[in-house]
């Protein structure tokens, strides 16, 4: 059986962070560990750790960052299982969540999946499904496009670190670092994509750092440039000539059309 590391970034959000290790925990397919991975909290977070009393939920302590990509990548170095698995601290998954989502990557040979969620709007209860997408897969022109892959929702098999090298910690990618790091896993694998909703999404837009940045589509352009650059340092190891000549001229079609 696959083992999977589940990785937890957090920051001062103690009140949250416990149900969403419980529910890591929870899981049909239970996590080998649960690393939760601390950008400088000055709450009563590890009091909460504490109280959950597990052995396979490790604290993993850094100075403040202030992007998510940080204590996210201090996981990844960390991790030991062969699926890495991502979950914010205040959202929640379903028991069947790592279950559904290894047994469609394997059915699809994939080396990604990801999920719709349910999302929870603050002091409104839910909002229905996130995405409601009528597919099986998500591959790189679908998400050239749009991100559709949800962070909390997201598995990646730890094969591809070497590749795609972990989420970027540049300071304009803030907020953007997974749809950064998803296009590079997608020139990679498709993304086997489970059409329920195997997430409970807290979208928090008061407390967002999506809401504090650039506007949509300088944001894109920062993300489509970012991926220009690692599409030129790093060659595609493994992919055909032809194929990066594809992923090339799409982006820059991209951007050229003003995203």
């Amino acid at each position: 059986m696959s083992t999977i590391s589940v990785i937890i970034p957090t920051w001062n959000r103690a009140s949250l962070l416990g149900k969403a290790i419980r529910s890591a925990l929870s899981q049909t397919i239970p996590p080998m560990e649960v690393l939760v991975c601390d950008d400088g909290s000055t709450d009563n977070t590890r009091q909460v750790m504490d109280a959950i009393g597990d052995a396979r939920v490790r604290l993993l302590t850094g100075a403040r960052g202030g992007r998510p990509a940080i204590p996210r990548n201090r996981g990844i170095r960390e991790a030991k299982g062969e699926w890495l698995a991502f979950l914010d601290d205040d959202d929640e998954w379903v028991p069947e969540k790592l279950e559904r989502q290894l047994d469609h990557a394997r059915k699809l040979d994939c080396r990604a999946a990801c999920s719709d969620a349910v999302r929870l709007l603050t002091g409104h209860g839910t909002d229905g499904s996130y995405l409601s997408l009528a597919m099986d897969r998500l591959n790189f022109s679908a998400l050239l496009h749009v991100n559709q892959v949800i962070c909390s929702s997201a598995m990646i098999h730890r094969s591809l670190i070497p590749l795609v090298e972990g989420f970027p910690e540049d300071e304009a990618l803030k907020a953007l670092e997974d749809y950064s790091l998803w296009l590079r896993v997608a020139t990679q694998t498709d993304f086997a994509y489970v059409a329920e909703p195997l997430v409970m999404y807290r979208d928090q837009l008061e407390d967002s750092i999506r809401t504090h940045g650039q506007g949509e589509w300088e944001q894109r352009r920062r993300v489509l440039a970012n991926l220009l650059r690692w599409l030129a340092g790093k060659g595609l190891p493994g992919v055909s000539f032809k194929t990066r000549l594809h992923y090339y001229r799409a982006v820059l079609n991209t951007l050229t059309r003003g995203c």
